[in-house]
């Protein structure tokens, strides 16, 4: 058993790391209601604006030649966009994410190129050794997610794919539903697809509508907004699903903190029992030897 000094300097060390984690909890649950409130003003405008370029684009028959965003040829490089977090102590919410993507690359065809665009720096951290070809002029932007820098990513990935960079970009991201459930995805992002828009679509068929300058015109101002709009959301519910997760395991920190706290307190009360015990045994004993 160990010895009285021991388990209270254990115990010490584990009352100090509970304060941490209840700190680190308190400011996730902060975070995450300023995360989580981003994220719910965006959905219902990005879903708005879903419907409208899908309505738009599904309407565009043999026009899609003219609009590079919505090419679809045969694929021979792929740019993978990793969204990861900045800082760990979040569970498995990081290596989740890595997992998504990696085996969203061991699934493609080996004749396939695939390049690495992390966003976060825990997933560039990891691939960096990977052997993979990693682009990691984005990697920052998760520190402070900005609509301005994150069009300015979107412009340069869809500038790459227009010029035959890219055949396919896909963002590998996690879903927010609760903070204590995500959703890792691996979502098409180009070429934007006019069939992915028909259900959407569908339920305007019989609105008959005016388009001025025209459709066409229209799309190609409206495409790269809403693509921007696309990332800005997937690194909005990323951010959110982070904060979620380190709130989840620091909860789970504290408790299991708790639990060690009480299982040595018992411990140490036991040991200074069993040293009061001795204690008493040898000065009986020592009486008793004195009056003998």
């Amino acid at each position: 058993m160990a010895n009285l000094k021991e388990v209270r300097v254990r115990i010490a060390s584990v009352v100090s790391t509970q304060q941490i984690t209840k700190a680190m909890k308190m400011v996730s649950a902060s975070k995450l209601r300023r995360a989580q409130g981003a994220i719910q003003q965006i959905r219902p405008y990005a879903e708005g604006l879903q419907n409208m370029v899908g309505r738009l684009v599904s309407g565009l028959e043999g026009s899609t030649a003219e609009m590079p965003l919505t090419a679809v040829r045969e694929i021979k490089r792929v740019g993978v966009v990793l969204l990861t977090s900045d800082k760990g102590l979040c569970g498995g919410f990081n290596s989740n994410l890595i997992k998504t993507a990696r085996r969203f690359m061991e699934e493609l065809p080996s004749d396939q190129q695939v390049t690495l665009i992390p966003v976060g720096r825990k997933g560039a951290d990891f691939f960096k050794r990977s052997g993979l070809t990693v682009d990691l002029r984005f990697k920052d932007l998760m520190l402070k997610i900005r609509y301005q820098a994150t069009a300015e990513m979107a412009a340069e990935l869809s500038k790459a794919f227009t010029e035959g960079n890219y055949d396919q970009v896909v963002v590998v991201y996690s879903e927010f539903k609760n903070p204590a459930v995500q959703y890792f995805k691996a979502m098409p992002w180009l070429p934007l697809q006019a069939e992915s828009s028909t259900t959407l679509a569908a339920g305007a068929a019989g609105a008959d509508y005016l388009y001025e300058p025209g459709r066409e015109a229209i799309v190609k101002d409206l495409l790269p907004f809403y693509l921007a709009i696309e990332l800005h959301k997937a690194m909005l519910d990323t951010q959110a699903s982070e904060h979620g997760a380190r709130m989840t395991a620091m909860d789970k920190a504290t408790e299991n903190a708790g639990d060690l706290l009480r299982e040595l307190r018992l411990q140490y009360n036991r040991a200074r029992q069993a040293a009061i015990t001795t204690e008493i045994t040898e000065i009986v004993g020592g009486a008793a030897a004195l009056a003998g």
